[in-house]
């Protein structure tokens, strides 16, 4: 990757980026848990259970309510590896993809282990999380992409025909990367999905949502950075079905009152590109946040990572204090989620401050190993 662009980072900058990260993560995890009770069921059967609304507020799943799928752990081990990536570039090596497999390595850990190794000294703060070492429906892809040691690449990709959303419904992070150009978000993107995902509209999903958080992170409207998005993703092979997506969700905007059909029309085959455009569209119809993610979770296709994409977009947009603070009291992992979003927010305005090569602070390559 690249060389980085700097910002210049206020008292002010500093609070509005800690906020929309903290809106970002919180909102990818509260979208995820919304959906994941009704995640098997079809609109007639959520209608059913819940009523003619369909589900309208958290409701019991794995046990109890606010939990959430695997969706949310490898989102959270996505911001791992990017604060771990920005950690080790002290040692002179560069290549975040690399560090965000081995982050996503660690969350493999986690799916087959009864709990931390302790033993494993580089593993850092995060897998040490006890919380995290439950196995929440990840889809056959993530597991076999993070089955070995082995890192899929473009050009040697894990499951070549894999187009389902799981690795763009990881990849809101990529756009908090502020301080970078944006092709270069939509590089880190593209390739980290790779990793499991193969099918070029799967990873070109995943490229196309990090930008869109991209241009929300720096302050852009969601019509801005989805046009922005286009532009960027133009150029690569393989483009058009996202591309199209995108546009059928703008011009589902001009058709009327939103509704499950509308949703579920985009979706379409439940591929991650239909799962981006019903995002982007719920987010652009909604009343407000409570309204947006009940849009995107009630239809016939894959409802938590519909609410997880559309959270990290809403959240982004409005940062943290525009969610349900209802939902986030009872959200699985809360501090879990606000610790990691402070870290990523300090590291990436105030990082030469906690390490470099003048010196580091011990208790911050304690929590994220350069290992």
């Amino acid at each position: 990757m690249g060389a980085t662009a700097g910002a210049i980072w206020g008292r002010v900058e500093q609070q509005d980026f800690r906020s929309r990260v903290r809106g970002t993560l919180l909102g990818v995890a509260v979208g995820d848990a919304l959906g994941a009770p009704v995640e098997r069921l079809g609109l007639d059967g959520i209608q059913e259970a819940y009523g003619i609304e369909g589900i309208v507020d958290l409701a019991a799943a794995y046990g109890r309510r606010g939990a959430v799928t695997h969706v949310t752990q490898l989102t959270l081990f996505s911001v791992d590896g990017l604060i771990r990536a920005q950690v080790r570039r002290d040692t002179g090596a560069w290549h975040p993809p690399t560090d965000l497999h081995r982050a996503y390595l660690r969350w493999a850990a986690t799916q087959r282990d009864w709990g931390p190794d302790e033993r494993r000294k580089d593993d850092g703060w995060l897998a040490r999380e006890e919380w995290l070492y439950v196995r929440r429906d990840p889809a056959r892809s993530l597991l076999i992409g993070f089955g070995d040691d082995n890192m899929g690449t473009l050009d040697a990709p894990k499951s070549p025909g894999e187009a389902g959303p799981e690795a763009a419904a990881r990849s809101a992070p990529f756009g908090l990367l502020v301080g970078w150009e944006p092709q270069l978000v939509v590089q880190l993107a593209v390739e980290c999905a790779a990793q499991t995902h193969g099918h070029p509209v799967a990873y070109l999903t995943a490229g196309a949502y990090a930008a869109i958080v991209h241009g929300l992170a720096r302050g852009d409207s969601l019509d801005a950075a989805v046009q922005q998005t286009l532009a960027l993703i133009g150029p690569r092979p393989g483009h058009q079905p996202v591309s199209d997506a995108l546009q059928h969700a703008l011009g589902a905007v001009r058709q009327g009152m939103p509704t499950p059909a509308r949703v579920g029309e985009l979706i379409g085959a439940g591929t991650a590109e239909g799962l981006l455009a019903a995002a982007v569209y719920c987010a652009l119809v909604s009343e407000d946040v409570r309204h947006g993610l009940c849009l995107a979770v009630n239809h016939d296709g894959p409802s938590a990572a519909a609410g997880a994409l559309t959270g990290g977009l809403l959240g982004a947009l409005h940062g943290e204090t525009a969610l349900p603070p209802a939902w986030l009291a009872e959200l699985e992992g809360r501090p879990t989620l606000l610790e990691l979003a402070d870290d990523f927010a300090m590291e990436m305005t105030q990082g030469p401050a906690l390490h470099g090569p003048a010196g580091s602070a011990p208790g911050w390559l304690a929590r994220y190993p350069r290992a």
